[in-house]
């Protein structure tokens, strides 16, 4: 699935994963964390990240697209009336707000990709319910951006009365650079501090102060949910469940003790973690608060001699109770984090809090009870956490320690357990689904069927979850026939979503949770006689796969280098994709997790070490016509090379993914014999891993998909 990962997913920032830089590390004695090589201060934060709402396009100065209203001349002339908008405006002068201006970003409190229903202020308010995006009102105007992932979704959900604002688009402001010209000097800019994250909110604050406008927060109320009101759904509380042991490959103890190690090596008495697949994978648990993500609403703090776990305890089973108890965790009430917080300043902690993701309102909570606790016993006085501190190098009394979680690495190196368990929902479940539904849909094709967009998706669910082990979908299926495969996270309702045309291409992006893995495929068929243009196109694409499928590489080389691998066969006649290459997967956790990825976004400096696993998916779109995309998850591991140059190892990839690639869509004379052999040799190893799982028209259907082409 194409996004712009996110750790996953950095907030108002469109591309999420890739807003804070991330640093080379090596083991600890318990290999699941990883210590920084560089000893980054402790005391001060780093500036990192790209500026506020910034969003980087290749290309972006010679990107052309049509402007909204081109593509809405069957709108009326005059603005639609918007009441939810104009309820949200009437808000702007009720005591103890008095703003001008109020954000809307996608997050949760957790900077979450995928949220809950009751948290989806951003679609509520605007009608746009993309995966990413930030919405902006004032007085008078109302503005949305998003980036070329949405654009032509965007265009089909915003009523007259909203701008999209096609971020990375030549001549488009960032959000802040707009808010600066619309507002008057003085003007106030209100936000909820807790739906960004610290970073975010800094950065915003530094640009519209300098043109003399005031960032506000409004930590007791939402404004959104102030006009949502009755008809806002309720909060999640499905059962927690317990990650088993085997496939997590690493107890709760072992990775609490190897975190605790980290907070001492870095000055710190207690660190907080919000990021939910973090807390989810720390803990070995598992939820189902959020679609398509295996987790739960909750915050950890853990410290060098406790750790407590905030969530709605109604959610927690007598086994999940059972299972913290073991570990040491104490349960909080979820909406206790702040005072949590302050408790910890009082102690005198030194708190260890990644600002790229933990909220603004938990630092600012934080600071100010460091402030509160130094102007009341001055900076040299005594703290229950001493016995951390006895080094005269450290300050004494509260502090923060502001650096990247360093969860987010040791997550992304997957353990063997974790790699086994991926290995086996790819080729024992998901594979055999996919075939079963791709014979399914070419049987109900060539009998004339008509079968919409919306139809593919739920027939392809309904062979996934007769799967062992199958929880749920790991994002919304993109099933897009003609044009609609060009919306690169296109999603199909069932009033509005096409009939699959067999004369257009066709592209299907779909994912599953399994108990014991995640999934990620693409891939982009044509059912009748496709043109030359799609198979130029639909081969370049392939070319671009292939390249970054045999790329070799040095230990310690970040994900932007390999990105121009899958686009130099497009570069060459001029074409190009708004989207990243790669993002990292979770094992049974999120379908985007960073730190790491693969795209032209050079901010991302995060090392592929082995252990990580990316997707390997570029693509070709052209507006209004159609979509290909070809996507595989890959695992980084060492390779064998001749030569070790400078001593170090050099890695490449292993797939886990296995299904056929339609070869009448390939442009042979385009495809070289190296590439030419890598298709028959991946086709050879699908057959051969498959069909032991396949029977009847299935098999059959695996078996004409997979023979070895030649040129004529």
């Amino acid at each position: 699935m194409h996004t712009l990962p996110s750790h996953a997913m950095r907030p108002l920032c469109l591309n999420p994963s890739l807003c804070s830089s991330r640093f080379p590390f090596f083991s600890f004695s318990i290999p699941i964390f990883h210590k920084f090589k560089n000893n980054p201060t402790i005391y001060k934060k780093s500036q990192k990240g790209p500026p506020f709402f910034s969003i980087r396009c290749c290309g972006s100065g010679s990107v052309t697209a049509k402007p909204s209203w081109e593509l809405r001349r069957n709108r009326a002339a005059v603005q639609e009336p918007d009441e939810k908008v104009v309820a949200l405006r009437q808000l702007f002068t009720k005591p103890g707000i008095g703003i001008d201006a109020y954000i809307i970003p996608s997050q949760d409190a957790h900077q979450s990709e995928f949220i809950a229903e009751c948290y989806m202020r951003r679609a509520y308010i605007s009608g746009f319910t993309g995966s990413a995006g930030t919405a902006i009102v004032t007085k008078d105007k109302a503005a949305l951006w998003t980036d070329g992932r949405y654009f032509l979704q965007a265009e089909k959900q915003l009523n007259s009365s909203w701008k999209l604002m096609r971020a990375g688009n030549f001549g488009v402001p960032q959000a802040s650079e707009w808010l600066t010209d619309v507002l008057a000097p003085g003007g106030r800019v209100g936000i909820d501090p807790f739906l960004f994250s610290y970073d975010a909110a800094e950065e915003l604050k530094e640009v519209i102060y300098k043109k003399n406008l005031e960032l506000v927060y409004l930590y007791d109320l939402n404004l959104v949910d102030e006009i949502w009101k009755e008809s806002r759904p309720k909060p999640p509380n499905k059962p927690i469940r317990v990650h088993d042991l085997k496939y997590a490959g690493i107890d709760v103890v072992s990775k609490l003790s190897s975190l605790r190690a980290e907070l001492v090596a870095a000055g710190s008495s207690a660190i907080v973690i919000s990021m939910l697949d973090e807390v989810a994978w720390l803990l070995n648990l598992r939820g189902s608060d959020v679609p398509h993500s295996p987790v739960m609403y909750a915050y950890l703090i853990v410290e060098i001699d406790a750790a407590k776990l905030f969530v709605d305890d109604s959610k927690v089973t007598s086994e999940v109770m059972y299972h913290l108890k073991k570990a040491g965790v104490e349960l909080r009430p979820y909406d206790s984090i702040l005072s949590e917080i302050r408790r910890l300043a009082v102690e005198g902690a030194h708190l260890w809090l990644d600002t790229s993701s933990v909220n603004a309102a938990i630092v600012e909570t934080y600071k100010a009870a460091c402030d509160k606790y130094l102007m009341n016993r001055g900076s040299r006085g005594k703290t229950k956490n001493k016995q951390y501190f006895e080094s005269d190098s450290l300050p004494v009394g509260p502090s923060g320690v502001y650096m990247q979680s360093p969860v987010s690495l040791a997550k992304a190196l997957k353990n063997p357990s974790e790699l086994e368990g991926m290995q086996n929902s790819h080729l024992s479940r998901d594979a055999a689904a996919l075939a079963q539904f791709w014979c399914w849909l070419e049987e109900e094709i060539h009998k004339n069927m008509k079968l919409t967009e919306v139809d593919l998706a739920d027939k392809l669910l309904e062979f996934r979850s007769k799967q062992d082990g199958f929880l749920d979908t790991s994002f919304d299926t993109i099933s897009g026939s003609g044009a609609n495969g060009a919306i690169i996270h296109y999603t199909p309702e069932a009033e509005s979503c096409s009939v699959v045309d067999p004369n257009k291409l066709f592209l299907l992006d779909s994912g599953a949770q399994y108990v014991d893995g995640t999934t990620d495929i693409t891939r982009t068929v044509h059912f009748g006689e496709p043109t030359a243009r799609e198979k130029e196109c639909f081969t370049r694409v392939l070319k671009g796969h292939i390249a970054l499928d045999e790329a070799v590489f040095p230990e310690n080389t970040p994900g932007f280098v390999l990105d121009a691998f899958a686009r130099s066969a497009l570069w060459k006649i001029g074409l190009d994709y708004r989207h990243g290459t790669g993002h990292g997967v979770g094992a049974a956790l999120n379908v985007h997790e960073g730190p790491q990825s693969i795209s032209f976004r050079y901010g991302n400096v995060t090392p592929l070490q082995k252990g990580m696993i990316v997707s390997n998916e570029p693509g070709y779109y052209e507006d209004h016509a159609f979509g290909i995309r070809i996507e595989n998850l890959l695992c980084v591991q060492e390779i064998n090379t001749p030569n070790r140059y400078g001593g170090i190892e050099y890695l490449g990839f292993e797939k886990l993914t296995f299904f056929p690639i339609q070869t009448k869509l390939v442009d042979l004379s385009l495809l070289s014999i190296e590439e030419m052999e890598w298709l028959n040799n991946y086709h050879s190893q699908v057959w051969e891993k498959v069909s032991p799982l396949l029977e009847g028209s299935a098999r059959q259907w695996l078996w004409k998909n997979t023979r070895p082409i030649t040129k004529q």
